[in-house]
């Protein structure tokens, strides 16, 4: 996951916000036999992602479906400083269940461990921390494996070989770290290709642009990028764009937001790798609903991934796998 920080959406709060494009919550019928209605807390790893916000349609849908209601909010960046406050304001109102994309796998250990000490299910959407175990159940991409779907993807583009290089989001995020070691364990089996390493963004577009500005003077014959989440890639598509590389340098997105799709549309990325985020927001309001009746959990649920291209964007599956706006 996963996944990746400043996004440009217009938001209210420094520390809080509800993601106003699917609506702050979704309430049903009675969710047990006893008649209660289980309230359920998302808290997203940013506030605005594409991807987000796809999660968060399938939590409300999911939602409705099980007669729970659901609150939704989220830091304005992948921030565990900003993320931490949040939960615990959560914490503090009470809620039956907690769904959680964790910014840091070692710093919201804690805060997430203090959720279950107050009685409330936790469950792990996403991202994961050290101790997942804290959790009734973590739901996230098959991040190993996009990540070398991302090289496959590379070395189909660039089947002669030659330098390939990772643009990713900050060390510590289970996701993405571990998208970036599919991607160099695969590089780096082939002998064909040069591994140059990975180099983090911050989560900010600016940030990766100027990353691959100066990576692409320094090596010029560069022939892969793979850019492992959405900020990432797009920053990618702008230092290959300034640097007048685009039919040179082939892209591999992590992601299908608005920019990344736009960027297939237009060349300056060649693929995609679409993760399933509605479906890891309906697995895990249907984890949290288990859990709070007593039923048992799956401990770890993999998500799988589309590969979009510009030949199959247009499809049935290829349309499916782009990130909401809205719900």
């Amino acid at each position: 996951m996963n996944r990746k920080i400043v996004f440009r959406a217009a938001v209210a709060s420094l520390l809080l916000t509800v993601t106003a494009a699917c609506g702050s919550g979704s309430s049903g019928s009675s969710s047990s036999a006893s008649g209660k209605a289980y309230k359920i807390a998302f808290i997203q790893g940013v506030s605005g992602d594409a991807f987000y916000i796809t999660m968060q349609c399938g939590v409300q849908a999911e939602a409705k479906a099980e007669g729970v209601t659901v609150t939704t909010q989220g830091p304005q960046k992948f921030d565990p400083t900003l993320q931490t406050p949040i939960l615990q304001s959560v914490i503090a109102s009470k809620p039956d269940a907690i769904l959680i994309a964790p910014t840091d796998v070692s710093s919201m250990q804690q805060p997430i461990a203090q959720a279950k000490a107050n009685g409330i299910k936790v469950v792990l959407v996403d991202t994961t921390v050290s101790d997942p175990s804290v959790a009734v159940s973590a739901i996230a991409s098959d991040n190993s494996g996009g990540g070398k779907a991302a090289f496959d993807a590379v070395k189909k583009l660039a089947p002669q070989g030659g330098k390939v290089l990772v643009v990713g989001v900050q060390p510590g995020i289970s996701t993405t770290d571990a998208r970036d070691k599919g991607f160099a364990d695969a590089a780096k089996a082939d002998p064909a290709f040069t591994y140059l390493g990975v180099q983090y963004s911050q989560n900010d577009p600016a940030k990766a642009a100027s990353i691959v500005s100066a990576a692409l003077q320094k090596d010029p014959d560069i022939v892969g990028i793979f850019a492992s989440n959405l900020f990432s890639a797009e920053g990618t598509a702008t230092g290959v764009r300034q640097a007048g590389k685009q039919n040179k340098v082939k892209i591999i997105g992590f992601d299908a937001g608005p920019d990344q799709v736009r960027a297939l549309k237009d060349g300056t990325v060649q693929a995609l790798i679409a993760q399933q985020p509605a479906t890891i927001g309906s697995d895990g309001i249907q984890q949290a609903v288990k859990a709070l009746k007593g039923e048992s959990t799956t401990a770890s649920i993999k998500t799988g991934f589309t590969i979009v291209t510009k030949a199959n964007l247009n499809s049935a599956a290829g349309k499916a796998a782009v990130y909401k706006a809205g719900c």
